[in-house]
């Protein structure tokens, strides 16, 4: 298991002029952002330390740092993504996973071919996708599934050679 830091959220732009931020939730949503006191500003290297936080009923959050004192610092903070060490969550039941573990894995075949790597992880309502970008920078999506993925670990990822979009 990985030790990087996960993002839960990304700042999309101030809200108000008391310096709050608007926030993209990229984690398990509202609640379980709101658990977590203070957050890393990806990038920058500062904490942000949360004095309050509220749904925007619209599936993003509105929240309050307490080093941000004005509509131009919110401003400021626009596109920085929020993360918080793998150890501030919660651990994971067997058979769980972060999306982020398996962000830039190798993919190989189950025949031991090299397909790619992985570059993003979806999922549109009905099972996790993985997005898997080939050497010539063409992308296609498998799905997380037992048959297209027999298995994955730290070290790589392995499809289905029926599932290989050449």
């Amino acid at each position: 298991m990985s030790d990087k830091p996960l993002t839960l959220a990304a700042v999309t732009g101030a809200h108000g002029v008391a310096g709050e931020v608007r926030l993209k939730l990229l984690g398990e949503g509202f609640d379980a952002l709101k658990s977590h006191k203070s957050f890393n500003a990806v990038g920058s290297g500062a904490t942000l330390t949360l004095v309050k936080i509220r749904s925007d009923n619209k599936g993003g959050a509105i929240a309050r740092f307490a080093e941000v004192p004005d509509r131009t610092a919110a401003e400021l903070l626009r596109g920085t993504a929020l993360s918080v060490s793998r150890q501030e969550l919660p651990g994971l039941e067997e058979g769980e996973f972060y999306f982020s573990d398996l962000l830039d894995l190798p993919v190989v075949t189950d025949t031991g071919e090299d397909v790619g790597r992985v570059c993003a992880v979806e999922n549109f309502g009905a099972t996790d996708i993985v997005e898997i970008e080939k050497p010539d920078g063409k992308k296609f999506m498998v799905p997380l599934t037992e048959q297209a993925v027999p298995e994955w670990d730290a070290s790589r990822l392995v499809i289905s050679e029926a599932f290989w979009d050449r």
